[in-house]
């Protein structure tokens, strides 16, 4: 298995988000944080905005919703064609069953937690997910350093994947470089969220290629 490179959007131009596309097309997915500056203090795009990047978007869009009442609005992300969408279990009534409605449509169904979340109570429940996505800073807000306490629920999550052979991608969002995504890696996450990491760099594609090298490193050292 190859990790997956999801470059964040939220660090694009947000004038230029086709131009800025193109610039990253050997990613795996692009990730599109969805705030509403009620459950973060920030605010981003909406439905519609999300709607047309999915036209353009040279690959699937990975949807991190960062909202109050995921219930009522993350079926449409779906119903839009979203490749996968991941709502906050600290904002959810019922994260299983939202899981369940977002699957029905077609999407795949991610879970996210912050850094301030314990992991414990949904390691039983991973099944029900296709992703679980550790949040390695605060969410709401681009260039921050990860928070090194946040990794001891990666290597949780890893080992209850592994032990009930789980067909679950665990990702990590917050802080991911060059100087970190190895250690990362071995630790458990397969998927990675890199925004300023990568759209900082003169050439992305290049950028992007060096961080799943260097992901996949970990990875084989396990």
């Amino acid at each position: 298995m190859s990790a997956r490179i999801n470059p964040s959007i939220l660090s694009a131009d947000f004038v230029n988000f086709e131009r800025d596309f193109g610039s990253i097309s050997n990613a795996d997915l692009i990730h599109i944080d969805v705030m509403d500056n009620h459950f973060v203090p920030n605010l981003t795009f909406g439905l519609p905005m999300v709607a047309r990047m999915q036209q353009v978007a040279p690959k699937p869009l990975d949807v991190h919703l960062m909202i109050e009442d995921p219930e009522r609005w993350a079926p449409g992300y779906a119903e839009a064609g979203a490749f996968s969408v991941t709502f906050h279990a600290e904002a959810s009534k019922d994260p299983v069953a939202l899981a369940r409605r977002l699957r029905a449509i077609g999407a795949r169904a991610g879970v996210a937690i912050k850094p301030g979340t314990d992991v414990e109570p949904f390691l039983d429940i991973l099944a029900e997910f296709d992703q679980l996505l550790v949040m390695t800073v605060e969410p709401g807000f681009g260039g921050q350093s990860l928070i090194e306490t946040t990794l001891s629920k990666v290597a949780a999550a890893r080992r209850r994947i592994d032990a009930e052979e789980l067909d679950v991608w665990l990702q990590v969002d917050g802080g991911i470089d060059e100087t970190n995504i190895e250690r990362v890696a071995q630790l458990g996450a397969d998927t990675f969220v890199a925004g300023s990491a990568v759209f900082k760099a003169t050439d992305r594609a290049a950028q992007i290629a060096a961080l799943r090298d260097s992901a996949n490193r970990g990875c084989s050292h396990r």
